[in-house]
């Protein structure tokens, strides 16, 4: 298993390369908890998403004849942006299959930092199978979205960060609500904070028809999500959770938390309205769970992490325009 000093490791990598996101407090998201919340608005990322920091930790352990013949990775937006931004950082050319119905912010911008974007239809076509011959064929390196322990341990320093901030403002956290798609974020945050919190409770969000990790982790062994379904949570649509990332989360997490769509929206128009924070509908995940009651958070310090704000103008306007 990686240990918590990978993910110091990690940290030292990207100190000066990522934002130390704060810990936010707000008296409505307290009053509806009956007890502290602390949000991690990794949102304020320069990228808008956690993402950059297992790129980052990956990329730069790269030999230097690695790093010369590129990286190649599959991504719903984030990620790609991930790798995007770290490829230009450390001079390494990054192609990322994306799918062609990604949120238009998240091709934008991965464009923008200097992605080369190979599309895909995510509905018939597989983007690991597409991005691993673009690999073979250039001789280039694999940068996975969560499977992978440099992945895992530059995202579980977020964990740290949660963990030493936390302690700092006198309110250790008693549990942590992480939205979850293939579980780098949770299982690396899962690490750090059982080194630095024994005692915390760590609870993987998703979305209600992408519940493969809750249902691996209920059955203690993975398993995937079957049919056609769809969310709005682009960010967390994975079919089953990776096998590195669920060892790592059956071990360490209590179990999963699901929401719904409708939920997530209701949380979206909650953190603009009270935090003035845009959150992306896979990013507002954790803080769905813990407004729709999913949990019991009366009397004890809890933490969601906001992952990513990447959202389209339009879909966010309407979701905003909706009804409270």
């Amino acid at each position: 298993m990686i240990s918590v000093a990978d993910i110091e490791a990690a940290a030292g990598r990207l100190d000066g390369v990522v934002v130390r996101t704060p810990l936010l407090r707000n008296a409505e998201l307290d009053r509806v908890a009956g007890g502290p919340v602390l949000v991690k608005p990794e949102c304020f990322q320069a990228i808008g998403s956690f993402k950059i920091r297992g790129a980052y930790n990956l990329m730069s352990q790269l030999s230097p004849e690695q790093a010369e013949k590129g990286v190649v990775a599959w991504s719903s937006g984030n990620h790609a942006q991930g790798v995007a931004l770290a490829g230009k950082l450390l001079g390494i050319h990054a192609a990322i299959v994306m799918p062609e119905d990604a949120p238009a912010a998240k091709l934008e911008n991965t464009r923008r930092l200097g992605g080369e974007i190979i599309t895909y239809d995510r509905y018939t076509e597989d983007r690991e199978a597409i991005a691993r011959a673009v690999a073979a064929e250039r001789g280039a390196e694999i940068v996975p979205s969560y499977e992978d322990e440099r992945i895992i341990a530059g995202q579980g320093t977020v964990g740290l960060e949660i963990a030493d901030q936390s302690v700092a403002m006198g309110l250790p956290v008693d549990q942590v609500l992480i939205c979850c798609g293939g579980g780098g974020l949770t299982a690396g945050c899962a690490i750090a904070l059982k080194a630095r919190l024994p005692g915390v409770d760590i609870y993987p969000v998703e979305p209600e028809d992408f519940d493969d990790t809750t249902r691996s982790l209920a059955s203690g062994e993975r398993v995937a999500v079957t049919g056609n379904p769809r969310s709005i949570c682009d960010a967390l649509l994975t079919d089953k959770p990776g096998q590195l990332t669920f060892d790592i989360m059956n071990e360490l997490v209590v179990k999963g938390l699901t929401v719904s769509d409708d939920d997530v929206r209701r949380a979206m128009r909650f953190a603009f309205r009270h935090l003035k924070i845009v959150v992306e509908p896979g990013g507002a995940a954790a803080l769905a769970a813990v407004l729709e009651g999913k949990l019991e958070t009366a009397g004890k310090t809890t933490c969601v992490v906001f992952s990513g704000g990447n959202v389209d103008v339009e879909l966010y306007a309407a979701i905003q325009a909706e009804p409270a």
